[in-house]
């Protein structure tokens, strides 16, 4: 357990992140991370950037990955509705003694130590909670905390990014942090080489026949604007091969099939339509296997097995 003394206040800090990161592919975000978090004169001041992107596309991967390839401490915040100004600074721990103790959070301990902060899905976070960091997101790289009594000056070191998922968010984050907030970077998908790559490193134990199957329906997704990413993927890869492994009698595609299904839900053959609901392809009677399969794979295709939809529980 660290601690630090500050203004006469002894505060704990927290632990880094030990996890190993890589990210695959799409070197062009990965640059302009890198660029925001430079430092080209004593007088500059790096970025605080917010990747944009669907949810599952990889943007905490490649925030952390690219910590890591500066070899700094790695610090992850996770934002949350019910996320206040004292949990991104500093919170008062009461001990079974009476003795309060304060405990910097992982925001606060990058800052005093020179590490990297990801500010995970901060569309999640309300007005009052980003108010208590527009000092530290500015020229003034400085926060206050109210509990301890205390300002901390940010290490010159400190750098900072923000993951911002492109769904409902719960606040609207107002103008004047989101211009402390940039630039924006988007990731995108990845193409069918690098999702490929992706898969494999994530489960190296599946069988290139699945991978294949896999990345078809996501490159398929892909091109009529669906939101399923590769962390959908990897689970219904995972499902399969676990309903595999209890039954290994039944078809690995009819068993994928049944993956996706559970992974994305019963109402995934209406979502599978055009935006001008038109089918995706013909005939219009279409089914999950017309989906990820082509007319040349006929000893793949699950049309021919005995499968219900949606799968029951059991």
């Amino acid at each position: 357990m660290r601690t630090i003394t500050i203004e006469g206040v002894e505060v704990t800090l927290a632990n880094p992140v030990q996890q190993k990161f890589e990210w695959i592919g799409q070197t062009q975000p990965a640059r302009e991370l890198e660029a925001c978090w430079l430092s080209i004169h004593e007088q500059d001041l790096p970025l605080t950037p917010r990747l944009i992107g669907v949810p599952g596309v990889g943007k905490t991967t490649l925030a952390a990955a690219s910590a890591q390839k500066r070899n700094q401490e790695l610090y992850i915040m996770q934002c949350t509705a019910d996320t206040r100004p004292e949990d991104l600074i500093i919170t008062p721990v009461l001990s079974s003694e009476g003795k309060i103790s304060y405990h910097a959070s992982p925001l606060l301990t990058a800052a005093i130590t020179g590490g990297i902060v990801i500010l995970d899905e901060g569309n999640r976070m309300s007005e009052k909670s980003w108010a208590s960091l527009a000092g530290l997101l500015d020229h003034r790289r400085s926060v206050e905390s109210i509990v301890a009594g205390i300002t901390v000056i940010a290490h010159t070191e400190f750098r900072a990014v923000v993951t911002m998922n492109e769904d409902s968010s719960t606040f609207e984050i107002p103008d004047y942090i989101i211009s402390r907030l940039q630039p924006q970077i988007r990731i995108g998908f990845p193409d069918r080489r690098e999702e490929l790559e992706i898969l494999k490193y994530n489960i190296p134990f599946a069988n290139d026949e699945l991978l294949e199957m896999a990345v078809t329906f996501l490159q398929q997704a892909h091109t009529v604007d669906l939101p399923y990413s590769i962390r959908d993927g990897i689970n219904a890869i995972r499902f399969t091969l676990k309903q595999q492994k209890m039954n290994p009698q039944v078809e690995q595609d009819s068993l994928f099939e049944k993956a996706l299904l559970s992974v994305i839900g019963p109402d995934l053959f209406e979502q599978l339509e055009k935006p001008d609901n038109s089918p995706l392809v013909e005939p219009a009677e279409m089914s999950l296997g017309d989906f990820f399969f082509g007319d040349d794979d006929e000893d793949l295709n699950p049309d021919d097995l005995d499968f219900d939809y949606p799968p029951d529980a059991s």
